[in-house]
């Protein structure tokens, strides 16, 4: 296959074509979807899921999930509203918060690698751990007594424009995580720890502190989420972002990553965040209800699955085909 013909069929292109399409749907479907101030309160909406979806591609890179990133945010709010019962200032708050992030990230880490157990089963534990612990520290109540500049940075815009403060903290985290992950060693090393973990171990890859370390990554940046979804919401509860879980997953695998490791770019995931903002903004105006978009998000995820696990299979029927004809 010649370059422009494999360019074109890249999964980064298709998206891109999706996004064209949703743009163009949503503009009939409200005269009011592509005026510069909805497109921004779409993009600061979709920020936490984005935070959270860096770190996630990472982890699914490796051919690991997790699926406590939700609870991980609630917990972390939790903490940052504790703080602020007892009289201590916002910064410290937050500081607290990513410590407790960073802590949740490591254990699920730690009993992954250390306990040998499958990722999956780990985080469903954790989800129930974690939230519980959300609720014995907050219970049923609220706190929202944040100041100003600091609910800002979930729904605030830069002076003079239309970008939102948090998509200015997203932007360059993006491109560190897209540096690391593509123009580094240690990025290269999550691709093959994905694609054949025991062959990784025996090149040299620490296998046990990549995938340790990406749990870390996975708890700060839903830490990070928790700062900026606790601004959006101006209150913090022991409830924040359940479910979160569902369309960060649905963000990655709709980017391209392979479920199952070993591929994907940060590209990818980039514009399935943005199909995603937008579609569920445009269903929003539309008059949908937010439990008919969860239902979209789940129907997207389970077609991108269904899409990728179709050509994985005539992948492997070409491969097979290839090894049986007769070489002259």
């Amino acid at each position: 296959m010649s370059k422009p013909v494999a360019w074109l069929t890249r999964w980064e292109v298709f998206l891109l074509i999706v996004l064209i399409v949703t743009l163009v749907c949503g503009s009939q479907a409200s005269r009011y979807f592509l005026t510069t101030s909805n497109l921004s309160i779409a993009l600061a909406g979709m920020m936490p899921v984005a935070i959270v979806a860096l770190s996630m591609t990472l982890i699914i890179i490796t051919g690991e999930i997790d699926i406590s990133v939700g609870s991980i945010i609630g917990l972390c709010a939790s903490a940052m509203a504790v703080c602020l019962e007892q009289g201590l200032p916002v910064e410290v708050a937050m500081l607290a918060g990513v410590a407790v992030g960073m802590l949740a990230g490591f254990i699920n880490g730690a009993i992954v690698v250390f306990g040998a157990l499958p990722s999956l089963v780990v985080t469903i534990g954790t989800l129930a751990l974690y939230r519980g612990m959300a609720q014995i520290a907050l219970k049923e109540r609220g706190v929202s007594n944040f100041p100003e500049w600091y609910q800002d940075i979930g729904f605030g815009t830069v002076a003079g424009t239309p970008i939102p403060w948090s998509l200015t903290i997203f932007l360059p985290m993006s491109a560190l995580f897209a540096i690391y992950l593509h123009k580094t060693h240690w990025g290269r090393a999550l691709f093959a720890i994905g694609n054949n973990r025991e062959a990784a171990r025996f090149s040299g890859i620490g296998v046990k502190r990549a995938i340790l370390g990406v749990f870390v990554a996975s708890g700060i940046m839903s830490s990070l989420a928790a700062i900026v979804l606790t601004a959006y919401l101006a209150s913090a509860r022991s409830d924040t972002a359940i479910g979160l879980e569902l369309p960060v997953i649905t963000a990655v695998v709709l980017g391209g990553v392979n479920i199952f490791g070993g591929a994907g770019t940060l590209v990818g995931v980039f514009i399935a965040l943005l199909v995603l903002a937008f579609v569920q903004n445009a269903l929003g105006l539309a008059g949908v209800t937010p439990e008919e978009q969860q239902i979209v998000t789940g129907v997207v995820l389970v077609a991108t699955l269904i899409v990728f696990g179709s050509s994985a299979v005539l992948k492997n029927a070409r491969a097979s085909l290839g090894r049986l004809r007769p070489r002259g």
